[in-house]
């Protein structure tokens, strides 16, 4: 026996549960299938031999152990955790290592209904997120066709690039079902732009004619301002005024020019007309004081009293009115209201009268009179017939019958008193 070989053996440890070291310095592991050589170790004792495949082990067990916490963890993609198991699974059991593989074996196993779990729960996961991603395209797609339809030109376009951002940060769908959507939003944007372009290729013409008119206006105006013709004046002005508004707006840069003479060829004429107007208000004004005295004689008259005086009285009043001329425009509305006011009342007085003395009111009450007499008289004639029959009961209903009548006689006569 070698020295070397003697001095294993008298330093052999007892055998683990997992293994042993033959006389011969062969390692061997134990496993269900029964021993399996994985190496040899002549440089040291058994037990030295032991302790360097059991750290072979321990190293598979960490990484074993690492793999579990990963997939536990879910920081694993199931197809990587699953080669990874897989992989790891087949150095285990080939191991050249001392321990009990087929338990670290066994965890790798217990590894893939965990995988599978995470695999469905992710599936689930995209299908969700695809259905998500899907429904939120669609909406965009609506929405950019229902851009495309409207007129929107000035936020539409800003609102489709905001659109084809949002777009290109949603999940992918299947081709298919992508290029459907993308082609829709696609034809929709396109669509929007042409019709935009068109609008603005319209506007821009309309713009410039309205240019042409209103040059032409704002030189007709300009022509105007110096006029003296007050009343026909205005009344071209006002035309102009209208064929401005209709004409729409011009070029940005000459509408506001445009508009300023426009607007200053008006102001000159209507500052001259306001200045001899209010020259002619203060020649007016002496009528005006006139104007005032003649209505404090007017108003005296009413309440109306006697209605012929009244009349008389107001038709001098109203000639010396006429005579008295022109008063200030802002005093013209009130003085003739206060005038208008006294011949109404006046007029209403007459109005009043005619009513109460108008000779077919008077016959169609004269006759209602008669109508009512008589019928007083066949009840009165009933009525008495009934009381000699000693007949109660039509006696009273029609003592009834003929205080009604006597009320309507009393009204009728009062009512062709008023008229007489």
């Amino acid at each position: 026996m070698s020295a070397d070989k003697q001095s294993r053996d008298d330093a052999a440890p007892e055998q683990t549960p997992w293994g042993r070291v033959a006389e011969d310095g062969t390692v061997y592991v134990r496993t269900a299938d029964g021993e399996r050589p994985v190496g040899s170790y002549e440089a040291g004792t058994s037990e030295e031999a032991l302790e360097f495949f059991t750290k072979r082990f321990e190293e598979l067990e960490g990484k074993v152990h690492l793999l579990e916490q990963r997939v536990t963890s879910g920081r694993l993609a199931p197809e990587e955790a699953t080669s990874s198991a897989k992989a790891l699974r087949e150095q285990v059991v080939d191991a050249h290592a001392v321990g009990d593989l087929v338990s670290l074996a066994a965890r790798l196993d217990a590894l893939a209904p965990v995988i599978a779990v995470q695999r469905s729960a992710r599936k689930e996961e995209r299908a969700q997120k695809t259905a998500e991603s899907k429904a939120a395209k669609e909406k965009l797609v609506a929405e950019a066709e229902r851009l495309a339809e409207g007129t929107d030109w000035r936020n539409g376009a800003n609102r489709l690039r905001e659109l084809l951002a949002t777009w290109k940060e949603l999940p992918r769908l299947d081709r298919a079902t992508d290029d459907a959507l993308w082609r829709r939003f696609s034809t929709a944007r396109t669509t929007y732009t042409r019709h935009r372009k068109a609008h603005f290729a319209e506007e821009h013409e309309r713009r410039d004619s309205a240019r042409v008119v209103k040059e032409r206006l704002v030189k007709e105006a300009e022509a105007l301002s110096s006029s003296t013709e007050w009343g026909p004046t205005a009344g071209k002005y006002r035309d102009l005024m209208r064929e401005w508004k209709a004409a729409g707006p011009a070029p940005r840069e000459v509408d506001d020019q445009l508009w300023q003479r426009f607007r200053g060829a008006q102001d000159t004429f209507f500052g001259a007309r306001d200045a001899a107007n209010a020259a002619l208000d203060q020649e007016f004004a002496a009528n005006a004081e006139v104007k005032d005295a003649i209505l404090v004689e007017a108003e005296a008259l009413v309440p109306v009293t006697d209605l012929e005086a009244a009349k008389k009285t107001f038709r001098d009043l109203a000639d010396r009115w006429d005579s008295a001329g022109k008063v200030p425009r802002d005093r013209m509305k009130e003085l003739e209201g206060r005038m208008r006011k006294v011949e109404q009342a006046i007029r209403a007085v007459e109005d009043e009268q005619w009513s109460r003395s108008d000779p077919e009111k008077s016959a169609r009450a004269d006759d209602m009179i008669g109508k009512l007499e008589a019928g007083i008289a066949e009840t009165q004639a009933k009525l008495d017939k009934a009381s000699a029959a000693g007949d109660d009961r039509r006696v009273k209903d029609l003592e009834s019958e003929l205080a009604n009548k006597q009320a309507f006689l009393d009204m009728a006569k009062r009512a062709a008193a008023d008229f007489g």
